[in-house]
């Protein structure tokens, strides 16, 4: 339970397993030299990226966050339950630690926090916010790619690893990705260990387009920041005016794309590589996968889990699952 103690607190440790720097540049040069141009959407969580985010998640037309936080509410003492005592609750993506602190507050005495993301600033901002609202818990960050294969410090204190990836970050993986992440958790949380979710449903195309196209145009700036991130990290010679956000429902795919689409013939310059773009021509940034609970059960059991519970809102748009290691 949250300590009511007025002390402020540091962290327990921090890891950088992260070269955020280096790995950007080699993937805007890779992405950008494909037929289909393309931006990992793990680079949008730079600082302002993040910030930007964290905005989106508070619109009125982005039900995502307001929905998995009301599943979290709900059932939290479910959740709590199952994870059982002395829990080490492990985040990937770690945003602004708002949903981990509903379940810090219901876990029975648990035994540490390890949030995990790779941006660096906004990483070490929340962990330490935390750490100074929850002084008795062991808090340690780590600054990694958790899509890419890394092992836990050993200075974790003693605990049942409790995997925690909410705000259906899944569906921005390829399924192939998205099965080998799956495995790759269940590695790192070892045979005792569980892995609470968030998983977005499939639902009305109307719902999904308000939410990727909001009014205010936060998504727009949130999209249009990987190419300022070029700018300020990378040198990148372009003209921001000249591209503008686009999202659609790709029904085929079962996802919603997002695009950076060329207003005009122009040229991106990275260091001594130019990418010459057309009129209309698109720079992919991101899917957003959207799960049946079956196909997404289904997906888990392949990656080595059990399914042990789900939880879904009135409305059938999202849906929190606990699965434990196989």
């Amino acid at each position: 339970m949250r300590s009511q103690a007025a002390e402020t607190a540091p962290l327990m440790g921090f890891h950088d397993l992260g070269h955020e720097g280096e790995d950007f540049r080699a993937a805007a040069l890779a992405g950008l030299a494909q037929p289909q141009k393309q931006l990992p959407a793990k680079f949008f969580y730079d600082a302002r990226g993040s910030q930007l985010f964290d905005q989106i998640c508070e619109l009125p037309s982005y039900y995502p966050t307001r929905t998995e936080i009301g599943l979290l509410q709900r059932h939290a003492g479910e959740i709590a339950e199952a994870a059982g005592r002395d829990a080490i609750l492990v985040e990937f993506g770690s945003g602004s630690s708002r949903k981990v602190r509903i379940l810090l507050d219901a876990l029975e005495a648990p035994a540490g926090y390890v949030p995990i993301d790779i941006s660096r600033a906004h990483l070490m901002s929340a962990a330490q916010a935390l750490a100074e609202d929850y002084p008795e818990l062991p808090v340690l960050a780590i600054c990694a790619d958790y899509t890419r294969d890394f092992a836990l410090p050993g200075d974790l204190p003693e605990g049942v690893p409790l995997g925690f990836f909410p705000g259906s970050t899944l569906g921005n993986f390829a399924p192939a990705e998205a099965a080998r992440f799956l495995k790759r958790i269940a590695g790192l949380v070892g045979p005792s260990g569980g892995l609470l979710i968030g998983i977005d449903l499939q639902k009305d195309e109307a719902i999904l387009h308000a939410a990727y196209n909001d009014p205010e145009g936060v998504t727009a700036a949130f999209n249009l920041n990987l190419l300022q991130r070029m700018q300020r990290e990378l040198g990148a010679e372009l003209d921001l005016a000249g591209f503008r956000h686009e999202a659609h429902y790709n029904r085929a795919r079962g996802c919603v794309e997002m695009h950076l689409v060329s207003r005009r013939r122009q040229r991106i310059v990275i260091g001594d590589r130019g990418f010459d773009l057309e009129q209309g021509e698109t720079i992919h940034t991101e899917d957003s996968r959207k799960y049946t609970l079956d196909s997404f059960r289904a997906q888990a059991q392949a990656a080595g889990w059990r399914p042990l519970e789900a939880w879904i809102d009135d409305r059938r748009l999202f849906s929190l699952h606990y699965l434990v290691a196989a």
